[in-house]
């Protein structure tokens, strides 16, 4: 049964089961507006999901937006939640949080949309949606620092976001002698390589190719092929119902062609 056909049976059952209390002369609360009976969800009507803001282009503030925030991960939910027929909340979280469940066991939202990559370690505490895009990392360098490679970072310091797979990729080949400074999120890594605080950064390749899109004397030196794949998660075997419905909606959307389209609003580039 797809999410469509779904929504239709609950929306179907209710109205039956209204009617029937009504011909049977009980006075009975109708259901609030806009409540739904599929899903547990931290507010009812609602898709609230947990991001660390900014991270474009995969999220950012929008004013313009439904839900104030935009970028691939959001528009791309935005779209899940439209199929579902719900609304979309965004909440603002340290990514080191998210990642870790923490917040989505503590019921602060229903899922996290922050380009998380899915890990072994994290599926140990976290239930993940089918992956939605596939990534690479990648070191973001001063135009005229001389750094070619990950191996001319001896004696230099690198800047990295707390609890990413870039953190860990960059403990892992960076070498020795190399300074490892973390940050709690891009917000705080970019503007401390542009003021020269470290010498470079190490994390996520669409991140780092808008920094170079935004100012043209930082380039990117080196991408790194990690067999990366981002997934939404929810916490641990928390809300089956809902992991199964973003799934069939994820499939829907790329069948229908909406997916692609979202994906070339923010990465397609150009023939020429």
């Amino acid at each position: 049964m797809s999410a469509r056909q779904l929504r239709t049976g609950l929306a179907v059952l209710g109205a039956a089961t209204l009617l029937a209390a009504c011909g049977g002369g009980e006075t009975d609360t109708p259901a609030a507006e806009g409540e739904t009976t599929g899903f547990d969800l931290v507010s009812d009507g609602t898709l609230t999901a947990c991001s660390d803001v900014p991270y474009p282009p995969f999220e950012v503030e929008d004013t313009s937006a439904p839900s104030g925030y935009s970028g691939f991960d959001i528009d791309l939910l935005q779209a899940i939640a439209d199929d579902l027929g719900l609304e979309l909340a965004v909440e603002d979280v340290s990514f080191d949080a998210l990642q870790s469940g923490t917040v989505l066991a503590a019921g602060q939202c229903d899922l996290g949309a922050s380009a998380i990559t899915i890990t072994e370690e994290r599926q140990a505490n976290l239930d993940f949606a089918e992956p939605y895009y596939d990534s690479l990392q990648s070191l973001l360098v001063p135009a005229d620092s001389g750094i070619e490679s990950i191996e001319d970072l001896e004696g230099m310091t690198v800047g990295v976001q707390q609890g990413t797979t870039g953190k860990s990729y960059t403990e892992e080949n960076a070498p020795e002698g190399t300074e490892i400074v973390e940050y709690p999120s891009d917000g705080e890594l970019w503007p401390a390589l542009q003021a020269g605080q470290i010498d470079a950064i190490l994390q996520d390749l669409p991140v780092n190719v808008v920094h170079t899109q935004d100012d043209d004397s930082f380039v990117i030196v080196e991408e790194y092929a990690t067999d990366e794949s981002y997934g939404f998660a929810l916490s641990k075997d928390g809300n089956p119902e809902l992991l199964d419905a973003i799934n069939e909606s994820l499939a829907g959307l790329r069948e229908d062609g909406t997916y692609q389209e979202i994906y070339d609003s923010y990465f397609a580039t150009d023939a020429s």
